[in-house]
């Protein structure tokens, strides 16, 4: 799996387990037939991981630069490179639970990640630490429903991600299947997602669409997103439309 290392030998070797490791190769496959061919929905395995673990990170780093103190740093005294590997296990962990039944996925996604963790963090941390870990994973993948509220800066970041993958391409699935509604035309709307250090705020996304349809993706699903991850002091969104993305019609400040 591709993402920015940056320094940071623990999330090197949690990537090196990763990238062997058939269970979970295994689960993102059955998490996508459940998804895609039986329900008709967007992709829910690796390339989702991919997307969300990368945005995670680079959030978590902005965030860090901005002098804004991780809750493993805060609360046990870990580092951020720690916190990096919370925020990169639950991204690529919180929709395991999929390969099962989307309602209530993400109880199923913290049963089947407590089995991994357990396999992956023996090899980084002493006893004491790996269960600080898998605590923190284990909360983030429970809170990236859109109706929990996370209780750390980690958890919060992982739900932000989470709706961060919306560019062209990912939600054609739904729509190609007869899915024509509300969610599947906004989503066809959205060209590109940038994540920025910001000037008011850290994080600035922006959003560039093909037409204003794209503003209820922004609204109501990452914008409700962002109002419950604890992060709204931390990010601006803004929504962009038409070629070469000149006029912004939306701007949140969450």
């Amino acid at each position: 799996m591709r993402v920015p290392i940056k320094g940071n030998w623990k999330l090197e070797r949690i990537i090196g387990l990763v990238d062997n490791d058939l269970e979970l190769q295994t689960l993102w496959r059955c998490a996508n037939v459940t998804a895609i061919d039986r329900m008709g929905y967007s992709d829910h395995g690796p390339v989702h991981a991919k997307i969300v673990a990368n945005a995670a990170l680079k959030m978590l780093r902005i965030l860090v630069n901005r002098g804004v103190e991780p809750s493993v740093v805060r609360d046990y005294g870990l580092s951020v490179e720690d916190a990096e590997v919370v925020v990169f296990l639950a991204a690529i962990l919180h929709d395991i639970g999929m390969s099962i039944i989307r309602e209530g996925h993400e109880y199923f996604s913290v049963q089947l990640a407590q089995g991994i963790l357990r396999r992956y963090l023996p090899a980084i941390y002493n006893p004491e630490e790996a269960v600080i870990i898998e605590s923190e994973v284990l909360h983030a993948i429970l809170c990236h429903h859109a109706s929990r509220m996370p209780l750390t800066i980690e958890a919060g970041i992982v739900k932000v991600a989470d709706a961060l993958d919306m560019e062209k391409g990912r939600s054609r699935i739904p729509f190609e299947a007869g899915k024509v509604d509300i969610h599947s035309v906004s989503a066809l709307s959205i060209e590109e997602v940038d994540i920025e250090e910001g000037e008011e705020k850290p994080i600035l996304i922006r959003v560039k669409m093909t037409n204003p349809a794209g503003i209820f993706q922004v609204d109501n699903l990452l914008g409700a997103k962002i109002k419950g991850s604890g992060l709204e002091e931390y990010i601006h969104v803004e929504a962009i439309i038409g070629e070469g993305g000149e006029r912004i019609i939306e701007r949140f400040e969450l």
